[in-house]
């Protein structure tokens, strides 16, 4: 009876740590997945691009545009996208993921970009976001099964001579790379990936150190439990490392050497895991998500380079 009277004391603190482990956990999760219906304000660093990004933004609701649907009937499933034509027909398209709590919008000056260069561009809203349905952001990792069915889209619709592209920034550059290591259609040519992370989990746990002083245990499991039970998948599932190792498509990596949101070691670490052509370009003083804004006629140069290769 003694034994049992003295482990009293501690029942209370270590019921108050787990009950408080699983309240962080939901909240971080709430604030981390749930989906907004805004887009957040861009970080103090990039604000002096705003004039720029609101032009680009224009041209993009003037530009002749179509928009495209998956599942369109459903409340649950519907998908979103802009399919801009290029101005003089062509079968060379390129398919942009746009980055966390974003939406196609916010990727109006990649699609400008590559409009220039002379692509048909189609621009999602991925699950969670913008127009598209669902109440929690996945991340890339099931955006990637919608990116499968828009690949097919376009092929069906601009012919099966088509040359695709596949471009991302960050949560953007991730969901190319975990579509990277599925089954491709050969109209797939190649790959860019701006500061995509090297997996959710690992991403998580570099932000709940970074961010919010947090440990990975057991605040990393709880999330992805309950991650799991939203979304049908555990957060160690979703990699972009072990997708690129599957991908035999060329793909050029670009980071901001100094990102600290993604840091630069994961671009290093999906470069690594690539056995397919590959190049990586560190763009030195750039931050997160900034490599374009930093320098656009250099990105552009960069891009129209590896592209000249293999298309």
């Amino acid at each position: 009876m003694q034994k049992k009277s003295s482990l009293k004391p501690l029942l209370i603190p270590l019921t108050a740590i787990t009950a408080g482990s699983f309240w962080i956990s939901h909240k971080l999760f709430n604030v981390a997945f749930k989906r907004v219906n805004y887009v957040p304000e861009t970080s103090k660093e990039k604000q002096k691009y705003a004039d720029s990004y609101y032009e680009y933004v224009d041209w993009f609701h003037k530009v002749p545009s179509e928009t495209w649907y998956l599942n369109d009937r459903s409340s649950e499933n519907k998908v979103v996208a802009t399919y801009i034509p290029a101005a003089q027909s062509t079968t060379k398209t390129v398919i942009i993921s746009h980055g966390y709590k974003g939406n196609r919008e916010t990727m109006a000056n990649y699609a400008k970009m590559f409009h220039d260069m002379g692509f048909n561009a189609l621009v999602p809203d991925d699950r969670g976001h913008g127009e598209s349905s669902g109440d929690y952001i996945t991340f890339g990792w099931l955006d990637r099964l919608d990116y499968l069915k828009w690949i097919n889209r376009v092929i069906n619709y601009v012919g099966t001579d088509s040359q695709i592209v596949l471009f991302g920034v960050s949560m953007g550059g991730a969901t190319v790379e975990m579509v990277s290591g599925e089954s491709l259609p050969s109209q797939v040519k190649a790959l860019i990936a701006d500061c995509g992370y090297a997996s959710i989990r690992e991403e998580l746990i570099y932000l709940l150190k970074q961010q919010y002083r947090l440990p990975k245990y057991p605040v990393e499991p709880l999330v992805s439990e309950i991650n799991k039970r939203h979304s049908g998948f555990y957060l160690g599932s979703a990699s972009s490392v072990d997708q690129l190792a599957k991908n035999d498509r060329p793909i050029l990596f670009i980071h901001g050497g100094k990102d600290t949101y993604v840091p630069v070691k994961m671009a290093y670490e999906n470069y690594r895991a690539t056995k397919a052509p590959k190049q990586l370009w560190i763009v030195k003083n750039a931050t997160h998500a900034e490599s374009f804004w930093y320098d656009p006629e250099a990105y552009r140069r960069r891009v129209q380079g590896f592209l000249k290769t293999y298309l």
